[in-house]
């Protein structure tokens, strides 16, 4: 687990870094994501950026105070060439000063949360969070003092009532998983600065082709890039941007709890993040027709969609967010057993848990993302036994609203 005994102090490796080629400030989503990692010089001309499969690298002798020009990498466990090539296009797009790429999502929000946070300092979070955030919140950070204040969504109208003195953090995620509420991020982000906490923005559902939480004055964004952002089902991954201070002090933490991304994951990952823009249209698209087709169907109780709660989270949706995405939330008639039978007759909807795929994914919160609460818990959340959680891929749209409406109509 150990690196090599010889590594360069924090300071110098951290200043050698080589920039990547500049872009023109006009260009938009998609050409960033095509030409914002470019470095030829390092990757000896390619075009697509070959893949470090490596542990360690050759440490100069020559290393000293007066670093050579250009990066020293070390261990793949700091550094690696092919792991700062989806960094960077996520920096990019999030208008980030830095970022770093994790293992997985979980990684990227324990490292971050672990960085900021010690003992006798709170978090405020809305009670809509992804179950494994739950988790991360109510069973590891009170191991170390860290005390966690669960607010409703009245609260989210009036956040300043609920920070203090303690609050260090603000966690929140828009659109939140599995309900797809949507949170006035200015207003958190603006009540969380004048207690001088930090705002970290769970921009997984989002992406920022659809959002983009620091221009709206969040501190840090955290992805799980295992889902839009890798877009193919087939990798592991997180990302945090933000601040260079504050990505520095999660970079410690990380390298420390090694929660590193394998270099052929970041390749996939930057592969996939290539085409996010065309797949995030497609995506925008088929979640509102499948949402629009949904609403009044004899079957549902309830659509989830980001902006269906009411009037106001609408136009919160409509000023915050440029596209919805693919995620749409029922709540079946019947309870979980309807549920089950409309699981059954989807023809084209693979039944998984995740999201973000090109495939549509279907999944009953309470028995994937939500298994670890209990009934009540689920329950006091606003979980529903009948709720299913889908997430529309790039499929036709007429076509998912056909499997769809057949499903619903044959309960």
């Amino acid at each position: 687990m150990s690196a090599t005994p010889t590594e360069p102090s924090e300071a110098r490796r951290r200043t050698t870094s080589r920039s990547f080629d500049p872009l023109p400030a006009w260009v938009g989503p998609s050409t960033t994501l095509v030409h914002g990692a470019r470095r030829p010089e390092l990757n000896a001309g390619a075009v697509v950026p070959p893949i470090y499969q490596t542990s360690t690298f050759h440490y100069p002798a020559e290393f000293s105070d007066a670093a050579p020009e250009g990066r020293v990498y070390l261990y793949t466990r700091n550094e690696n060439p092919t792991l700062e090539v989806p960094a960077e296009l996520v920096r990019r797009l999030e208008g980030a000063e830095a970022a770093r790429v994790f293992g997985s999502g979980m990684g990227a929000l324990s490292a971050t949360l672990l960085s900021l946070l010690r003992s006798g300092d709170e978090v405020v979070a809305p009670s809509d969070l992804y179950g494994g955030t739950i988790g991360l919140l109510e069973s590891v950070l009170p191991r170390t003092g860290v005390q966690v204040r669960w607010v409703g969504p009245r609260a989210s109208e009036r956040p300043e009532a609920v920070l203090g003195s303690a609050t260090r953090v603000v966690l929140l995620e828009s659109p939140s998983n599995p309900l797809l509420r949507v949170h006035d991020l200015a207003l958190w982000a603006a009540a969380a600065d004048r207690v001088g906490a930090v705002t970290v923005v769970d921009n997984t559902f989002a992406t920022p082709i659809n959002q983009r939480p620091i221009a709206l004055g969040a501190d840090l964004v955290v992805h799980s890039g295992t889902k839009y952002l890798g877009g193919h089902s087939d990798l592991l991954a997180g990302v945090v941007a933000g601040s260079a201070a504050l990505v520095e002090r999660i970079d410690r933490t990380a390298e420390t709890l090694g929660s590193v991304l394998d270099p052929m994951a970041g390749f996939l990952l930057a592969r996939g993040l290539r085409t996010l823009a065309l797949r995030m249209e497609r995506h925008n698209a088929n979640g509102r027709r499948v949402a629009d087709a949904a609403r009044g169907h004899p079957n549902v109780e309830r659509v989830f969609y980001p902006g269906f709660a009411d009037a106001e989270e609408e136009a919160l949706a409509a000023r915050q967010m440029t596209g919805r995405g693919g995620l749409v939330g029922l709540v079946v008639r019947g309870g979980r057993p309807a549920a089950h039978r409309l699981l059954k007759r989807l023809r084209l909807v693979h039944v998984a848990s995740s999201l973000g795929g090109v495939e549509s994914l279907a999944s009953l919160p309470v028995e994937t993302s939500h298994v670890g609460l209990s009934a009540e818990e689920r329950a006091r959340r606003g979980i529903a036994e009948g709720l299913v959680r889908f997430s529309f891929g790039i499929e036709e749209p007429d076509d998912l609203v056909r499997d769809l409406t057949e499903a619903l109509d044959a309960l």
